[in-house]
């Protein structure tokens, strides 16, 4: 899973390159820039491949480019995920996580510790990700899939990422947490707050990050006086954190309203923005849909799987890995990291490293090599990453065989990407179709 930027501005700083000063540097953080970032990343990767820059929240940072170092970054256990590591004074450190997670007491998450507790509270949570779990899951995502298509088909329009791939996610998750199906519209609702960045009213995130802690404490405080003596198959998430925290495993209240918390906080946007970029990706390169189009006409499931790797390297779900900061002093591409500096591993940048794959920006969906970034590597790859290949792979398929004359009804060039440093995602994707019965 990864966590939320500190929503972030339009911004006029610029990269400042290590060498080559002759060369313009490009300029980062702006609304441009978030349309494409890429050839900002390829001039990085060539000129500044560690590089250190203000990011729009003042707070500043190196950005780690290529896709050896990022890999290597991403294990190295000498940059923590703790906050406290950070050399900032105390005020800044709530620009480098979600907004309002420490004054809810939600800090002790898995992307905010180390070993030996990111041990001891991933191995709790895991066995909910497992691919057998995962599995028994996919009639459940299939059957939300088809009720959000229901909802517009006859339409003959929709916008994709507020009908179907920020709902579909929202709702999947809830039900693995065991959050009733009547409360699951608020939970939609606060996460709508959350994905909006810095475009709802202010301290609106904050605001929403309190109203589900206090949602969460309520209902683990329900769950543990209901819980039976033992599980049943496919015992709810949140139940089995408490049954583990009941027996032995020393999980508190704090700690399960957290792990509840960043499994839907950082897993939902993850799958919403993989739905979202992976469509309109399709929709940009007929070719690449049209084969997957056939293939799937054919009932073939091996395109759609190395499909969705693919579109995770092209134009992944999350721009930038989370916050890490410096234990000690280190060396990343030959650049020396200080004691408490911040360090962003910039995942888009990574998969696109022409040293590592060929022809990085072309999208081929038949790839093989492709060891991508994109949920991650070491011991915090993504948690959710079983669960979002399903969603993004049963809401790929249904679009295009449901749907398929799907296609924009925007110029591509109108389309605006959400502000914000971590995940990279659209705000609207339009469409227009035949209608459907």
């Amino acid at each position: 899973m990864t966590d939320q930027p500190h929503p972030a501005q339009p911004s006029s700083h610029s990269a400042q390159p290590s060498s080559h000063p002759e060369q313009p540097a490009p300029a980062l953080f702006t609304w441009e820039f978030a349309t494409d970032p890429y050839p900002a990343y390829a001039w990085l990767r060539e000129h500044a491949p560690v590089h250190r820059t203000r990011l729009p929240s003042g707070v500043e940072a190196w950005l780690v480019t290529r896709y050896a170092d990022a890999r290597q970054a991403l294990a190295d256990q000498r940059l923590s995920k703790n906050p406290a590591h950070h050399d900032e004074p105390a005020h800044a450190k709530g620009k480098t996580g979600i907004p309002g997670e420490r004054k809810a007491e939600l800090m002790t998450h898995l992307l905010n510790i180390d070993p030996p507790d990111h041990t001891r509270l991933r191995r709790l949570v895991s066995k909910a990700f497992t691919p057998r779990r995962v599995a028994e899951f996919a009639p459940r995502v299939q059957e939300l899939t088809d009720h959000l298509i229901d909802q517009f088909a006859r339409r003959g329009s929709a916008d994709l990422i507020h009908e179907f791939a920020f709902p579909l996610p929202i709702y999947a998750i809830c039900d693995l947490l065991g959050v009733p199906r009547e409360d699951q519209d608020d939970f939609r609702d606060w996460a709508g707050m959350m994905i909006r960045h810095g475009g709802g009213p202010r301290g609106g995130v904050a605001r929403s990050v309190k109203k589900m802690r206090g949602y969460l404490a309520e209902l683990i405080h329900k769950k543990r006086e209901a819980l039976p003596a033992e599980p049943a198959p496919g015992e709810d998430l949140i139940s089995g954190l408490i049954r583990a925290s009941d027996h032995g495993e020393h999980l508190t209240e704090n700690e399960a309203a957290a792990m509840a918390f960043i499994l839907l906080f950082a897993g939902f946007e993850t799958t919403v923005n993989l739905i979202g970029n992976g469509t309109y990706a399709l929709l940009t390169h007929p070719g690449q849909r049209r084969r997957l189009e056939e293939s799937l006409a054919r009932r073939e499931t091996e395109l759609l799987a190395t499909g969705v790797e693919e579109l995770l390297r092209f134009d992944g779900p999350v721009e930038l890995a989370t916050w890490r900061f410096a234990t000690e002093p280190l060396t990343i591409g030959g650049q020396r990291i200080a004691p408490g500096d911040p360090v962003l591993v910039v995942l888009a940048a990574a998969d696109r490293d022409p040293e590592r794959f060929a022809d990085p920006d072309v999208l081929d969906l038949a790839r093989r090599d492709n060891q991508h970034l994109g949920y991650g590597h070491g011991i915090h790859y993504c948690l959710g990453a079983p669960l979002a290949r399903l969603e993004g792979q049963t809401a790929l398929a249904a679009l295009l065989t449901r749907l398929p004359d799907l296609r924009l009804a925007a110029d591509p060039a109108e389309l605006r990407w959400r502000g914000g440093l971590i995940m990279r995602g659209l705000r609207t994707l339009p469409v227009e179709f035949t209608p459907r019965t």
